[in-house]
């Protein structure tokens, strides 16, 4: 192979790699921007593209992807003149290849330096406490505002939040001396809460018991007023029941007198006994009718003519 013929070779080669050179594939997430003599051209999106040669070149590739910037603690001043060191976290993500690429000379720095100023600007208006217990609506306010402010730059802020506040060391043990005393404060509290629901349960006890023993004093008085009552209501029955028994004993003596028909005299006699019972010893007087008081007397001259006759046979 002769010298030509090799370089022949050689300028096919470098021709068909400078071709091969101008092929641009572009991956997903990603965008290309393209500028033709020094001026923007296009936005090469996701897939195969060919540029001209020397004419077209590819002034800078854009990632599309959500990204994350993490800046240094920034000195600020609150509005009691209070300064404080906070650090911030940026969510942002590119919609606009073209404004990104010529909007501004390095946007990363610019929301940085535009992240410090919007964050003194807010803090300026806050004093300590309630910077430190308003972190979302910090986030919020600097969100809006940094938003606003990059997307003539073509970058969308999609998130702001502040990751580290930094007080003075001077603050700092003025806090810790604080939440120390309000955590005893709190535990002095549930003490005192803890004795007086303990009181309260004593005290509802006590209340209780005293409840249950009037209840079973009353239960026991009832019980008893019960018992006496049917011991009061049997005793009852039983005299009723007894004079019942009398009554009829008397009915049947008076059924068997009458069957028997007895005289005159058998009736004064049994008088006469019952006038002895009713005296018992114990009347003092006794008024007895006339004919009672005949037959008594018949009764005793007959009582005393058995007595004459029992001496006459002793004789």
């Amino acid at each position: 192979m002769s010298g030509l013929e090799i370089t022949i070779i050689t300028v096919i080669i470098l021709a068909l790699l400078y071709l091969a050179s101008c092929i641009k594939i572009v991956p997903q997430a990603n965008a290309y921007v393209v500028e033709r003599l020094g001026g923007y051209q296009s936005t090469w999106d996701v897939g195969v593209h060919l540029k001209l040669p020397i004419i077209d070149r590819v002034a800078k590739k854009v990632n599309l992807k959500e990204q994350v910037a993490d800046f240094a603690p920034q000195p600020v001043i609150t509005k009691d003149n209070v300064t404080m060191r906070i650090d911030t976290v940026v969510f942002y993500q590119i919609t606009d290849p073209k404004l990104y690429a010529y909007g501004v000379m390095n946007p990363i720095m610019a929301i940085e330096n535009l992240t410090a100023t919007t964050l003194r600007n807010i803090i300026g208006d806050l004093e300590l406490d309630e910077t430190l217990t308003s972190r979302e609506i910090i986030n919020t306010k600097m969100r809006v505002s940094l938003d606003v402010a990059t997307d003539p730059w073509g970058i969308k802020v999609t998130r702001v939040e502040l990751k580290n506040i930094i007080p003075p060391a001077a603050i700092q043990d003025a806090m810790e001396k604080q939440m120390k005393a309000e955590r005893e404060r709190r535990e002095s509290i549930l003490i005192a809460e803890g004795g007086k629901r303990s009181a309260i349960l004593v005290a509802e006890g006590k209340k209780e018991s005293a409840i249950l023993e009037a209840e079973a004093e009353k239960e026991a008085a009832i019980l008893r007023a019960e018992a006496k009552k049917e011991a009061t209501i049997r005793e009852a029955e039983g005299q009723a029941e007894a004079i019942l028994s009398v009554q009829k004993a008397n009915a049947e003596g008076i059924r068997f007198l009458n069957e028997a028909a007895p005289n005159s005299a058998v009736i004064q006699l049994k008088s006469l006994e019952a006038f002895a019972k009713a005296a018992d010893g114990r009347a003092t007087k006794i008024i007895i009718p006339s004919e009672i008081q005949g037959l008594a007397g018949l009764v005793k001259s007959l009582v005393e003519v058995g007595n004459e006759g029992t001496l006459d046979h002793k004789e």
